[in-house]
C-alpha cells in the first residue's frame, strides 16, 4: 500500500479551502465600498485637483471676518513681495472672504468669530471646482495660524507689509 505524503496532503487541502468564493470574514460582505485610493489628495494649499463638475458659485458670506484678521498674510516672504502669479503662499483675508492663489472661501452658516479669530467651515470655489471645508484663522502676536482638518494642516503666515 502506498502512502500519500504529508505535504501533497496539506497542499490540495490548501488548494480547496483557497477557492472558496465567500470572503475569508463573513462581516467582510457586509462592509461598504472601499474608497478610491487613487484619487487625488488635495494640494498643499488645500484646493482639490482638477475635476470636470463646474464649480458653484459661492454663497453669500454668514459672518463678518473679524478686523484683526484681515490683510495680506504670507507663508514665506517671498509670498508678499512676488508678482501675485509667483506668490503662492500668499492669503488675502478680506472683510467677506479668504483668498488663496487659486481658490476663494466665503465663511459657512456655523462659522463663529470672535475679535482675534473666525472658525467653523468654509465655502470653497477654485480650479473650476466647489467645496466645504473646516477652518480656523487666530492671530496670535501678529501671527496668523489657520488650521484645516480632513487632512488636518496648520499654517503659520506673517502679515505682509
Amino acid at each position: 500500500m502506498k502512502r500519500v505524503p504529508f505535504i501533497s496532503c496539506a497542499l490540495i487541502i490548501a488548494v480547496v479551502s483557497c477557492g472558496r468564493n465567500e470572503p475569508v470574514d463573513r462581516q467582510a460582505s457586509k462592509a461598504q465600498s472601499i474608497p478610491d485610493v487613487n484619487a487625488p489628495a488635495p494640494t498643499a494649499i488645500g484646493e482639490p485637483h482638477k475635476n470636470t463638475e463646474p464649480a458653484k458659485p459661492l454663497p453669500a458670506p454668514s459672518v463678518r471676518i473679524p478686523a484683526a484678521v484681515q490683510g495680506r498674510w504670507g507663508l514665506a516672504p517671498a509670498d508678499c513681495t512676488s508678482h501675485p502669479s509667483a506668490a503662492k503662499g500668499l492669503l488675502i483675508v478680506t472683510p467677506d472672504e479668504l483668498r488663496f492663489y487659486e481658490s476663494r472661501a466665503v465663511p459657512a452658516a456655523d462659522v463663529a468669530a470672535d475679535g482675534n479669530s473666525i472658525s467653523g467651515n468654509f465655502a470653497f470655489t477654485g480650479e473650476g471646482q466647489s467645496w466645504s471645508r473646516y477652518e480656523a484663522l487666530k492671530i496670535n502676536r501678529n501671527v496668523l495660524t489657520r488650521t484645516e482638518i480632513k487632512p488636518t494642516a496648520s499654517f503659520s503666515y506673517a502679515k505682509c507689509s
